[in-house]
């Protein structure tokens, strides 16, 4: 009531095509109140489940109970033994035993977990016979009809078959509303039912939402993306107009920057055919809403500059099942792939204080790690020479093949100490920027230096005026404006920020002339080639052209290493003048690392995605081994469960030819070492159990250079929508205006949080 006229207000004083989409909240199934704390349940145990006989009949040891709505009793009526209830997004697992009666079940618990109140239940395997519009979503359908100016969009959640949508028609028809003023209906498939039942639902709507939050409890979180590119291409060829939806930048709820997994999602939805994509917590209640619509935009657009030169990846998908088999939207049914034995996608797994204990070492065999990275970085007191004999003596006890990758930092560029506190670059000031010419000279306002180290002295000497310099990751950039010496540059910031001592420089336009191996490097490498066994695969950070990797083998040849113990070569790609020299790179190589964390950087993040897709398929055709690496899992460094956007992300890369996927930081110093490596291998397993159905993206006429072209920055080109949830975060009459001058095309209204006049206060701002 509060939100709705804000929105359209702030459309029109802005002159911008501003569109509205309310999402009824469905049928809720929940578990009820607790009788005191929470409660444990144990895998094994056979506890009752059923619904509340009073008010007293709340959650107890040896009880779980729901309270008595329409659809709540639906639910335990249609539940028969064998049937899989999910707790919790799927944490918790029980299966009927015993139907007791229509309202009591005997359940058995086959995955555990401390149970609190109010937990959302999902039983995957049922269509459940009752009303799709609850009471309170006849009221809200009521409410948003009846707006003016009209909404454009209501999306029916847990549509399971045509019917459901019927019921919203009838509701226009009982309020007279004139087809020039009819929402377009937009079912959100959440259901496997749906899928099933997809033509019929097609047939009464005019979108279609891919909502992958209720989906990836229901179907399973790695079959989704396959379900995804199925639903997107069906929709499209029925001419809806599509919305991807659920944890495509849930980073940034609390991050001002997307993951490269996130990015990558974003694209592939885009390139599927997808016509929006959606943020949910990230507009309506995260810390960062106006930067999560700009990067939603931005990677959007940047994708449509390239769509021309990717097939979709999708063919054609037929109404059903036909002879001889064909795609049809119901194949995202089928069996997930559990055994393990048939994963041909290695998983590569760095070590580090959270995995390189001799016990881990084992038990990250045991969960599926096939190659273990010895980040030379962190190369010091002996914990390589302690760990590298522990994973070849696990692997020999297990009966295991394991693979030992070596990565050799590379030159490392980085401001140097501060002088005081961190300093704050300011847009437009011009400091001073270059090599210290003592101890004392140090970081300070109008002055940023950096250590005279052999690599640092040619960055300084290739720079000229125009070269950007990206300093911490590219938060901030400063420019070229005078070249005083070779140690002596004078800079303007371009995008400001605080500084603080020894963060990363890139530096994206130059080809630093200095050798890609430093002292460190040789001696690093030395370790590793006389290693006993010799070690598999050796890896050259920011490899820039064939004779970076020379210099590895240079000293295979220096140290005698006899050809049958040489390691496979691998060259890192995160410069762009790699793009541009790959053929000399792959010469020398016989794997190759999409090394996205300062591809990202160097590159911009919204161009690694497509130069993902052309470095794989070129390095395949030349017969290499292709890691992809760098924010796959990212989530799970904090998270025991992978996001929608990291899945979608793994299953791309193995669909666009990848040998293998890696984890950084996930493995060496996250919370959840051994459950990321379970989550790649299972992400990966069901990717490549449907990739018979779907066709190489990338065209023959190809080239990997086409990757360095320029970013798209023209937003009024940008086709695919964004569609941003309205939360406290977001809809205030100050920010509406600025999210609709971020990027956003339509507003999502939540009926679940439909309360106190906010919808009707801001829709008329809008």
């Amino acid at each position: 009531e509060r939100v709705y006229p804000l929105i359209r207000k702030a459309a029109k004083q802005l002159g911008k095509s501003v569109e509205c989409l309310g999402d009824l909240q469905g049928p809720k199934f929940r578990v009820g109140e607790l009788s005191g704390d929470p409660i444990d349940l144990k895998t094994g145990d056979i506890v009752e489940f059923g619904i509340c006989k009073d008010d007293n009949d709340t959650i107890r040891p040896g009880r779980v109970t729901m309270k008595p709505t329409i659809e709540q009793n639906a639910l335990i009526e249609a539940c028969k033994a064998g049937t899989v209830l999910l707790i919790e997004d799927g944490l918790m697992e029980v299966k009927v035993t015993e139907k007791c009666s229509s309202t009591e079940l005997k359940v058995e618990v086959v995955r555990g977990g401390k149970l609190k109140a109010r937990k959302g239940v999902n039983v995957p395997d049922l269509e459940i016979d009752c009303a799709a519009l609850t009471a309170k979503d006849i009221e809200d359908a009521e409410f948003l009809l009846q707006l003016d100016p009209p909404i454009e969009y209501i999306c029916v959640s847990f549509a399971q078959k045509a019917q459901d949508l019927q019921e919203l028609i009838d509701i226009m028809d009982r309020l007279k509303v004139p087809p020039a003023k009819r929402p377009k209906i937009c079912p959100k498939i959440e259901k496997p039912q749906a899928l099933t039942n997809i033509d019929g639902i097609i047939a009464k709507s005019q979108a279609l939402m891919v909502a992958r939050g209720d989906l990836g409890v229901e179907l399973g979180l790695n079959r989704v993306p396959f379900a995804q590119k199925l639903l997107i291409a069906r929709a499209k060829q029925a001419g809806l107009f599509v919305i991807n939806a659920t944890q495509i930048v849930e980073s940034m709820i609390n991050t001002p920057v997307p993951t490269r997994a996130e990015v990558s999602d974003i694209c592939n939805a885009v390139w599927d055919g997808a016509d929006a994509v959606m943020l949910s917590g990230e507009a309506a209640s995260g810390s960062f809403p106006l930067e999560a619509v700009m990067a939603e935009a931005s990677a959007a657009r940047e994708a449509e500059s390239v769509k021309h030169r990717l097939r979709r990846a999708c063919p054609p998908v037929e109404s059903g099942a036909v002879i001889p088999p064909m795609l049809h939207v119901d194949m995202g049914n089928k069996k997930q792939e559990t055994d393990d034995s048939l994963r041909k996608t290695k998983v590569v797994a760095s070590l580090g204080p959270a995995s390189w204990s001799e016990e881990m070492i084992y038990k990250m065999i045991e969960a599926g790690t096939d190659i273990f990275r010895l980040n030379c970085s962190h190369r010091r007191g002996g914990d390589f020479e302690r760990v590298y004999p522990l994973i070849r003596k696990a692997a020999k006890e297990m009966g295991r093949k394991v693979e030992c990758l070596g990565d050799l930092q590379g030159p490392k560029f980085r401001v140097g100490e501060l002088a005081s506190d961190p300093i704050e670059l300011k847009n437009g000031d011009i400091v001073e920027f270059g090599l210290s010419v003592d101890d004392n000279d140090n970081i300070k306002p109008g002055r940023i230096t950096m250590k005279p180290t052999v690599e640092q002295k040619a960055l300084i000497a290739a720079s000229k005026v125009g070269t950007d310099l990206l300093l911490e990751d590219g938060i901030m950039k400063v420019n070229v404006v005078e070249k005083i010496s070779d140690s002596e540059l004078k800079v303007k910031v371009i995008r400001g920020g605080k500084l603080k001592a020894r963060k990363g420089v890139n530096v994206p336009d130059v080809e630093i002339d200095c050798a890609a191996l430093t002292a460190k490097d040789i001696e690093d490498a030395e370790f590793l080639l006389q290693l006993e066994p010799p070690i598999e695969h050796i890896c050259v950070s920011f490899v820039q052209k064939a004779q970076d990797l020379q210099e590895l083998i240079d000293i295979m040849d220096r140290l005698n290493i006899p050809q049958e113990k040489r390691p496979k070569i691998c060259p890192k790609i995160e410069k762009p003048q790699a793009l541009t020299n790959i053929d000399g790179i792959i010469a020398k190589s016989q794997d190759l690392m999409v090394a996205r964390g300062d591809l990202g950087v160097e590159l911009e993040l919204e161009r690694v995605p497509f130069a993902q897709k052309l470095l794989i398929r070129k390095a395949k055709e030349a017969g290499l081994f292709v890691i992809n690496a760098t924010q796959m899992v990212e989530s799970m460094i904090e998270a025991p469960v992978p996001t929608r956007a990291e899945v979608s992300d793994l299953q791309n890369a193995v669909w666009d030819g990848a040998d293998a996927v890696m984890l950084s930081g996930e493995s060496a110093s996250g919370k959840y070492p051994l459950e990321a490596v379970r989550a790649e291998a299972d992400a990966v397993l069901e990717a490549e159990s449907v990739k018979h159905h779907l066709v190489p993206q990338v065209f023959d006429d190809f080239v990997v250079d086409e990757a360095n072209k320029p970013r798209q920055m023209d937003d009024s080109r940008r086709r695919t929508k964004v569609v941003a949830s309205l939360g406290p975060a977001s809809w205030s009459e100050e920010m509406i205006p600025k999210m609709i001058q971020a990027g956003t095309d339509i507003f999502r209204l939540n009926c679940s949080h439909r309360r106190g006049g906010d919808f009707e206060r801001v829709y008329p701002l809008i």
